[in-house]
């Protein structure tokens, strides 16, 4: 064995440009498999994170414009949900809702701790925007119920705005009375912050901020969880059954679409992830025809290694030589080169893959609506590249194998007479 290493050895010397390019072939063949999969990864991994901020089993709902003329009233009107629509899905839908909950929100309010404030806007929430919104709380506790029922003055900032009011202690602040406009509200709790425009506002119970504001029995958002619904046809069944339902509060035309909309996280997860199924299987298809290109040049190496070393492999059948010695040295050359190479392309890869998830990872971009990361844990698996490169090491035997089977086969004077 050692002198058939040798000898491999000595002939990859002699022809240094024909071993590079079948080993270029190889390593290029792996890299992009495994730095294209990477970089699938990292985006989809990313939306995984960006989907991830509401409860995936939870709507929202809004008042529209009415966009057709309904029981003497014409198109164009504005619909503002209320009291009623919350009693409504509370008691008519209770087969497929769970926690239902309101949101209100009035912008343009200056916020003051001592000599430091910042303007922005309140939020009145029940306490299941919490779990909604899977909001992180840091210090304290979230609006609840107890807030709710008696219209307690309770207030819940975000980390950013604890620290523009209390800058040296911000998780001070806890407990301490701040100006809301001309009013007192004690902060109950921090969350954490993830500069998005759905958490921008200072959270504050429903009822209060009604309260102040003299709102009324009107609400901007309804919002609920709820169960049971667990195919698209069923969501869209419950989704036009509820509309034609809140419509007919409203005297607006049962089919139409306008008159509220509907934010569905679970089909809009379920889109998205039908989206990231399709990109990843569109991946797969590129990296392996990457990786086919790869086999195909090692192949076309071979077969002209094969005819180059013709008149040798005959030299060596008339001196004595077997088929199989010629079939196994020609193998064991095709498989030495294709594992040595394919593994240089597999650590260029996976370190290809970790740099981009050292910088392009922890990069954000500010989407309009929430602060995204482009790259989340942009890296394959070990056992992916381990194999891929056993994929490459396979083929490159397949590849080597036909056209040594050809050579160990030929008879020594055609071979001698070859050119």
């Amino acid at each position: 064995m050692r002198d058939v290493l040798n000898e491999i050895w000595s002939t990859a010397r002699r022809n240094k440009l024909r071993t590079a390019l079948t080993g270029f072939a190889v390593a290029w063949g792996i890299f992009m498999l495994i730095f294209l999969l990477g970089c699938g990864n990292g985006l989809i991994n990313a939306q995984m994170v960006n989907m991830n901020r509401f409860l995936d089993n939870s709507m929202m709902v809004g008042g529209g414009m009415t966009s057709k003329a309904y029981d003497g009233l014409s198109e164009g009107r504005r619909i503002q949900l209320n009291d009623p629509d919350i009693t409504t899905t509370q008691q008519e839908f209770t087969r497929n809702v769970d926690e239902i909950g309101a949101q209100s929100e009035v912008q343009g309010v200056n916020i003051s701790f001592g000599e430091n404030y910042f303007s922005g806007g309140l939020q009145g929430v029940y306490p299941n925007e919490q779990r909604i919104s899977k909001i992180e709380i840091l210090h304290g506790r979230f609006i609840n119920q107890t807030d709710l029922d008696m219209q307690r003055k309770s207030l819940v900032l975000d980390d950013a705005q604890a620290r523009e009011l209390n800058p040296h202690d911000y998780e001070s602040i806890i407990g301490q009375y701040v100006k809301v406009g001309d009013m007192a509200f004690r902060v109950v709790g921090i969350f954490k912050g993830d500069k998005s425009r759905f958490r921008s506002s200072v959270y504050v119970p429903f009822t209060t901020l009604r309260t102040m504001y003299n709102l009324g029995d009107k609400a901007d958002n309804i919002i609920f969880t709820f169960h049971g619904l667990d195919t698209e046809q069923e969501n869209e069944d419950f989704e036009k059954s509820y509309q034609k339902r809140i419509n007919s509060n409203h005297r607006a035309a049962p089919d139409d679409e306008s008159s509220i909309w509907i934010w569905n996280r679970f089909t809009q997860n379920m889109q998205m992830n039908r989206g990231i199924s399709i990109i990843h299987i569109a991946l797969w298809i590129i990296g392996i025809f990457t990786l086919l290109s790869g086999i195909v040049g090692v192949s076309n190496i071979m077969l002209i290694t094969v005819k180059e070393r013709t008149r040798e492999f005959g030299i060596r059948k008339a001196i004595g030589a077997t088929p199989f010695s010629i079939l196994r040295l020609i193998i064991i050359e095709s498989v030495l080169i294709t594992t040595f190479f394919g593994y240089i392309g597999m650590l260029l890869g996976i370190g290809a893959n970790l740099y981009m998830d050292a910088t392009i990872g922890h990069t954000k971009v500010n989407s309009g609506l929430f602060e995204a990361t482009m790259f989340v844990d942009s890296t394959v698996g070990f056992d992916v590249c381990i194999e891929a490169t056993l994929v490459m090491i396979i083929a490159g035997t397949i590849a080597g194998l036909i056209p040594a089977r050809k050579a160990a086969h030929i008879r020594p004077i055609e071979a001698l007479r070859a050119e």
